[in-house]
């Protein structure tokens, strides 16, 4: 199967309310596919929470699986979707948090989770940084997740793209202020590296943040698939077909003419 269909949900998180948050995504993923079959539905980073809890984390914090993934994963199964959605994680010490993205497949099953790797800045007070670029086996193919400021390191992308990623999932919660960057980032990393880059940020205002939206899906030549505006809470949806990957590569041949023996500076510490 590589022809599928991805719906980016939009949506302003209500802020330290998880089972409010929970029910409405359960609402929305019933709404996208009672309206027509989906095989992906992408949510923001930290959907289930908001962004500006501070402490407040360390009690919305779940060790995988469990709660939240039990009820999203009882919709997932229910409607035969993929789910990828943003949460805090905790490890077996409490007071080890991640911000990260979770990703259940059409059966019910925890396909995995990825711990953001770029924190920017108070989110370094609340959370630990992920290490690693997991890719995600599916039943329509490879796809690697990325949350916010990752985006903006070209090396978060290029490595998943080089770990075989046809379909990258950005969940963000971007700022308004800082919306020029997210279109460049988006489009930049989905043309150099000849993926598909599925981004769903949130929209809303928290104390000190306001949300900029324009989730999109951008294809490997760089062409919008779909764009929501800035302002709109709701979802859109767009069918993309992954063998455009491999044909893009097949004629760019922007990965197959990488020279690693030059890129030592790439992986120095600054």
């Amino acid at each position: 199967m590589s022809e599928i269909t991805v719906a980016l949900v939009q949506m302003a998180p209500q802020l330290a309310q998880p089972e409010e948050n929970l029910r409405r995504m359960s609402d929305v993923i019933e709404r996208i596919c009672q309206e027509q079959p989906v095989d992906l539905i992408v949510f923001p980073e930290l959907a289930t929470s908001g962004y500006e809890c501070g402490l407040r984390f360390t009690d919305m914090a779940e060790k995988l699986p469990g709660h939240t993934v039990s009820l999203l994963a009882k919709d997932a199964a229910d409607f035969n979707v993929h789910l990828a959605f943003g949460m805090v994680v905790k490890e077996r010490v409490e007071s080890i948090l991640y911000d990260a993205a979770v990703l259940i497949g059409p059966d019910g099953e925890l396909l995995g989770d990825y711990r953001k790797v770029h924190l920017k800045g108070e989110e370094r007070l609340a959370f630990r940084a992920g290490y690693r670029f997991p890719v995600f086996e599916t039943a329509f193919g490879q796809v690697g997740l990325l949350i916010g400021w990752d985006l903006a390191f070209p090396e978060a992308a290029r490595a998943l793209t080089l770990e075989g990623a046809q379909l990258i999932c950005c969940l963000a919660n971007w700022e308004q202020e800082q919306l020029e960057e997210w279109r460049a980032y988006c489009i930049a990393r989905a043309c150099e590296n000849s993926v598909f880059l599925a981004a769903a940020n949130r929209i809303g205002e928290e104390p000190g943040y306001t949300f900029g939206g324009e989730s999109m899906i951008v294809g490997p030549k760089g062409s919008l698939y779909t764009l929501l505006d800035e302002a709109i809470e709701g979802y859109a949806v767009a069918r993309i077909d992954l063998d455009d990957v491999r044909r893009t590569r097949e004629e760019r041949q922007l990965i197959q003419c990488r020279q690693p023996q030059a890129y030592r500076a790439v992986v120095r510490k600054y």
